[in-house]
């Protein structure tokens, strides 16, 4: 028999460009500026290995700079671009200049009402209120 696909967002395979540790660029008006990866939500891999993420992916991160009130905070974020080229469906090539996340609820709305700079589409498929405050989505 053959195994059946869980049901909810699809999630499209691409190259994972963001590690545990690393520190990401703030691509929102939510006050906050850096953050650094801590977790990534519903990654589910081999004993001891670093937890991974790609574009679209949830991660868990702690707020290294920003205005005092978002300041060592712990939150949610989308990724929305990567530097780390990942292929397409259709077989294009996608490298952004920088990583960059737009911090949300545990839901996954978006808690700013802009997100500046490009927005991958594979993150807008998989969360569409990012779409609604995104300026351009490549």
């Amino acid at each position: 028999m053959a195994k059946r696909k869980a049901a909810g967002t699809p999630r499209i395979r691409t190259a994972y460009g963001i590690n545990v540790g690393t520190k990401i660029r703030v691509a929102d008006n939510s006050g906050a500026k850096i953050i650094q990866v801590i977790a990534v939500a519903g990654y589910r891999g081999r004993l001891n290995r670093y937890p991974k993420a790609t574009v679209g992916d949830m991660v868990i991160a702690s707020v290294k700079k920003g205005s005092a009130k978002m300041r060592r905070t712990i939150v949610r974020a989308i990724i929305v671009r990567q530097k780390r080229p990942y292929q397409r469906e259709n077989g294009e090539m996608i490298a952004f200049e920088d990583n960059a996340v737009v911090i949300v609820n545990p839901q996954g709305d978006p808690r700013s009402n802009e997100a500046k700079g490009p927005v991958a589409r594979e993150a807008v498929s998989r969360w569409p209120r990012i779409g609604t405050i995104a300026s351009t989505v490549v």
